[in-house]
């Protein structure tokens, strides 16, 4: 023993000592780079309130064990292998931590691997959304930058290959990975509603980015992401969710008729959804003709939009055509499930009833994946503009909402498009669904480059004034009404105006926005109501439809102020079109139900009823009268966790396929 002790005071007093001596400095400046990274990351993270037991411990000793683990092995490799390895670690971890924070910065949430797959989408814009970022984040780029040069320069290369070191730090890593979440404590066996409130299934599920990156710091977070979007592996089939789906599923309930049954019969439908049109862009002034048609229509001011898993524009048609959102409780895009098998879609069921159906959008069949989806939904066709019509890519007048009907071939295939072949023996009854989708109100909302400055130029000639966001963003919205316009001189050219319902709704907020004090004058901001957007029905008769109903005037604007969301729209238009569906093969419900009370829910677990805002991530009401008598907490938030497991485990499991290979 003395022995033994003798040897690790000799090891301490000399080659340690020694080596801490020599070394201390380089180790120093290579440290100090990463440390930055993850210090800035926490910073900006300040604002995410889930400061649970464990949460920081846990994020501190995944950083320090990454960190540990990047610098080590790159000092233990010989040479310029070394010098290669460390400069790999610095490159990635730079880049991962400048998207996360521009990223954030813009929409509010960590960056996911999984938004590469829409990366397309947005790569127009990136360039003014980097430079419209914060200047504090460049601050802290250049320092990161600075020291991670100095690091470089400093870093000495190793003489020979350190085995003993590599496999000793290799140790420390792996036993770090398995042992960390430990200190997160235990989580539930199974879903609860209150599962985001243990850090363990935080953690576990991996599906909410900002609670992720406090549980598990910059390093792990990434590393974790990465892992969990592109070596899933095959999903193994659990007995106990199977059951619960079979559950679900067993009974048929077919949706009660109620005085709103019918009331479009036989009628055209054109479901219109606007990029980007907030409340606050939908006036008199700056959308007359959309303005124009709420004031004649049965509207929803408590409509919410969905904000979760990215992509958020696709995240309303595939509500709206399935039924389904996309899944919260873990990390997948809605648009990569064309592969599932679908029942009861929305165009489906009007195939049933003799329908065409089709969609119409800017942008080709490829983003989104939309014409694999589409054809998975059950339309007929989906009609891009750029697949249709060649365009310039510097040649902004595609990116014009009034293009879809300026140019004859994309008008002639709105209004006359050809004939579908049908294998399933339904005669078509002459009537359509036609799903069509802006784009105008697009970011950057500037006027010195892009689509903004060629709208600019189209509406203002050479004597562009100086226009901040909110003006630009007004005019991009005047562009998209301006379509609306085209689309009702359509419908009277062609003789369909009488006969034809207009579903108009908005994919989100305008989230895109970089000046968030623009929000802050018009909306909610403080919580999850930011979401809330504009959604009416328009028909020209629609006076004369209320009125056979029967319902009185109070009970009417009682039901038109039911809080509601995307979810709850194609249920809600089934039933006006007096089509009859299965309510458990949807998440959502028909708003004009007496026995729907309505609320919707967010991706944090939390909800709003219209009279009770409960926060999931505090697990407490709160909004403007925290002490109402709202629904009851407990029992909306059992019926919601419900909701979102069945949500997310059919899609999950590709129930419908499942079934179907039974039969």
């Amino acid at each position: 023993m003395k022995k033994f002790k003798d040897k690790l005071i000799d090891f301490l007093k000399n080659r340690a000592f020694v080596f801490v001596k020599e070394n201390i400095i380089e180790y120093f400046l290579l440290i100090l780079p990463f440390f930055l990274m993850d210090v800035f990351i926490r910073i900006k993270a300040l604002k995410i309130d889930y400061d649970r037991k464990g949460v920081l411990q846990a994020s501190i000793l995944f950083s320090v064990v990454f960190v540990t683990f990047m610098v080590c092995i790159s000092k233990y490799l010989k040479g310029w292998i070394g010098k290669a390895v460390y400069i790999l670690f610095y490159g990635i971890s730079l880049f991962m931590f400048l998207t996360n924070m521009i990223y954030y910065t813009l929409t509010g949430y960590f960056f996911k691997f999984s938004l590469m797959f829409m990366a397309s989408e947005g790569s127009a814009y990136i360039g003014d959304t980097i430079k419209s970022t914060d200047k504090s984040i460049w601050i802290m780029a250049v320092l990161i930058i600075v020291t991670g040069v100095i690091a470089i320069a400093k870093f000495k290369r190793s003489e020979k290959y350190n085995v003993k070191g590599i496999i000793l730090v290799a140790i420390v890593f792996a036993v770090g990975q398995i042992f960390i979440p430990n200190v997160l404590g235990k989580g539930n066996a199974n879903l609860k509603w209150d599962s985001f409130r243990k850090p363990a299934n935080v953690y576990k599920e991996f599906n909410d980015a900002n609670k992720n990156i406090k549980i598990c710091g910059f390093f792990k977070y990434t590393e974790r992401d990465f892992v969990k979007t592109f070596f899933k592996g095959k999903t193994k089939k659990d007995p106990d969710e199977i059951n619960f789906l079979k559950d679900c599923y067993k009974d048929e309930k077919i949706h009660q008729n109620n005085p709103y049954t019918g009331m479009f019969k036989n009628k055209n439908i054109i479901f219109l959804q606007l990029e980007g049109i907030d409340t606050w862009l939908l006036t008199k002034e700056d959308m007359p003709n959309l303005y124009g048609l709420m004031e004649n229509s049965l509207t929803f001011n408590e409509h919410y939009s969905y904000y979760n898993g990215g992509g958020s524009t696709f995240n309303s048609e595939f509500a709206i055509n399935t039924g389904l959102i996309t899944p919260i409780s873990y990390n997948q895009n809605a648009y990569t499930f064309s592969s599932n098998t679908f029942k009861d879609t929305l165009p489906m069921l009007f195939k049933d009833e003799g329908y065409e159906v089709y969609a119409y959008h800017m942008n080709s069949k490829e983003y989104y994946n939309r014409g694999l989806n589409y054809k998975a939904w059950g339309y007929d066709d989906y009609f891009g503009l750029k697949d249709e019509v060649e365009y310039d890519e510097d040649d902004y007048v595609y990116e014009m909402d009034t293009e879809l009907f300026d140019n004859e071939t994309f008008r002639e295939l709105f209004f006359n498009p050809p004939k579908p072949e049908r294998k399933d023996g339904i005669k078509l009854n002459g009537r359509f669904v036609k799903y069509l989708i802006s784009y105008t109100p697009h970011t950057p909302f500037v006027t010195n480059k892009g689509v903004g400055e060629y709208l600019a130029k189209k509406v203002y000639g050479d004597n562009i004034p100086d226009m901040d966001e909110e003006e630009v963003a007004r005019m991009m919205a005047t562009e998209t009404d301006r379509m609306v316009g085209q689309l009702i001189d359509g419908l009277k050219e062609h003789n369909l105006y009488e006969d034809t319902v207009i579903v108009a709704y908005a994919d989100h907020y305008l989230y895109t926005i970089n000046d968030k004090s623009v929000l802050d004058k018009y909306k909610t901001t403080s919580d999850n109501r930011i979401n809330n957007t504009p959604f009416f029905i328009w028909s020209n008769d629609i006076r004369d439809c209320l009125l056979r109903t029967g319902v009185d005037n109070e009970k009417l604007m009682t039901v038109s102020q039911k809080v509601n969301s995307q979810l709850d729209i194609m249920p809600t238009i089934l039933n006006m079109f007096g089509i009859k569906y299965d309510e458990n093969k949807y998440i959502g419900n028909d708003i004009m139900d007496d026995n729907y009370s309505g609320y919707v829910f967010f991706d944090d677990y939390s909800w709003y009823d219209g009279s009770v805002y409960f926060d999931g991530s505090a697990g407490e009401k709160v909004g403007d009268n925290p002490n109402s008598n709202g629904n009851s907490i407990e029992n909306t938030n059992g019926s919601i966790t419900k909701s979102i497991k069945k949500n997310d485990l059919t899609l999950k499991y590709n129930w419908y396929k499942m079934e179907m290979s039974k039969e």
